[in-house]
């Protein structure tokens, strides 16, 4: 199968890739290289022989066209967006233009290209969107595909905008669309902004570890790999026209998420005191959403999907990876200042 991707290269995209390539697919992969996406990300998968990478925005409709008509993918996975809440907040500029724009002219560009294949049964555009457009829950209750949607943040707006515009293209045009929400996804490549690496990093270099208010917000957490195995089955098995729910029933306050990887560096990474010193509580965010939750029983009915990875596992492999990562890092900094390169 041949599966075109928007922003390959960043972290939930090029472990798709890693996992697309090793069951024998063809990756045509779409990403703008923003502070984001890495080539480095996809290590080896980068010179696969089934890889084809183009450095372009989804913005450039033309573009997005002739990569199309060239490259003849039966399937779109379109996963590029700007996705963390707190630069949404101080600007949401970025946002707007690529996750309601972009996702606008790759529709466009989509579509055009659907319209030419001749057999249009196999052609699938898979949206992957967020479980923040739903809003926030209280202490019970979990999302679904029939939640309304209420965004609270300026991407969460953004991303609710782009999952309507989606739908549009399936009820107008008969475009073979699906939705993905997915719960917050963690694991090894995440950019450093996000929390779970941004804690580990911090960590590591004994600087603060910043929790928002009183560190009482809840989240439900998915490993990496889980969902892009979720990915591969809607593809195969996913209904047009639906949206699916991802979660993997891992809920837990951004605290003791802090708390436990403390705890797991204490075991394996010693310091002489507790990381736990390092925790500082800071003013909490604007618009800050108190939980979410999600139910993924129509995924697993529709493909037969459950998560794998468990929690605690998930974590510690994730706390590897950057471990590792980060003592390479300061191995080539220290040989650098050796060599008087600073």
């Amino acid at each position: 199968m041949r599966i075109l991707v928007t922003g390959g290269a960043g972290f939930i995209g090029s472990n798709f890739i890693g996992q697309s390539l090793s069951q024998g697919h063809e990756i045509i992969n779409v990403d703008k290289l923003t502070y984001a996406g890495n080539p480095e990300n996809l290590g080896s998968d980068y010179n696969h022989k089934n890889h084809m990478f183009y450095k372009e925005d989804i913005c450039n409709k033309q573009a997005i066209e002739e990569i199309l008509f060239r490259e003849r993918p039966d399937v779109i996975l379109h996963m590029a967006a700007e996705s963390h809440v707190d630069r949404s907040i101080d600007c949401a500029d970025d946002f707007i233009q690529t996750n309601v724009v972009g996702t606008h002219q790759l529709l466009d560009a989509s579509l055009k290209y659907y319209k030419s294949l001749t057999n249009k049964n196999k052609f699938r555009f898979l949206h992957l969107s967020t479980d923040e457009v739903f809003g926030a829950l209280n202490e019970t209750g979990k999302f679904n595909e029939t939640t309304p949607y209420c965004p609270n943040s300026p991407y969460a707006a953004s991303k609710a905008a782009s999952d309507l515009l989606v739908r549009s293209y399936y009820q107008t045009y008969g475009l073979p669309t699906m939705i993905v929400n997915s719960s917050n996804n963690y694991g090894p490549k995440q950019y450093p902004e996000k929390l779970i690496p941004l804690m580990i990093l911090n960590a590591l270099e004994q600087k603060p570890l910043p929790v928002y208010g009183k560190g009482q917000q809840i989240r439900d957490w998915l490993f990496v790999t889980d969902h892009v195995d979720a990915l591969l089955k809607l593809i195969s098995l996913g209904e047009n026209g639906e949206s699916y729910c991802i979660g993997a029933h891992n809920e837990m306050t951004n605290l003791s998420l802090v708390q436990l990887i403390c705890n797991y560096l204490d075991e394996i990474h010693p310091v002489q005191s507790s990381y736990q010193n390092l925790i500082t509580f800071v003013s909490d965010r604007p618009g800050h959403d108190y939980r979410y939750a999600t139910d993924a029983s129509k995924l697993a009915k529709t493909t037969g999907w459950s998560p794998k990875v468990g929690f605690q596992e998930g974590l510690k492999q994730t706390i590897l990876w950057y471990l590792e990562r980060f003592d390479v890092l300061r191995v080539k900094s220290e040989a650098r200042k050796r060599i008087g390169l600073g």
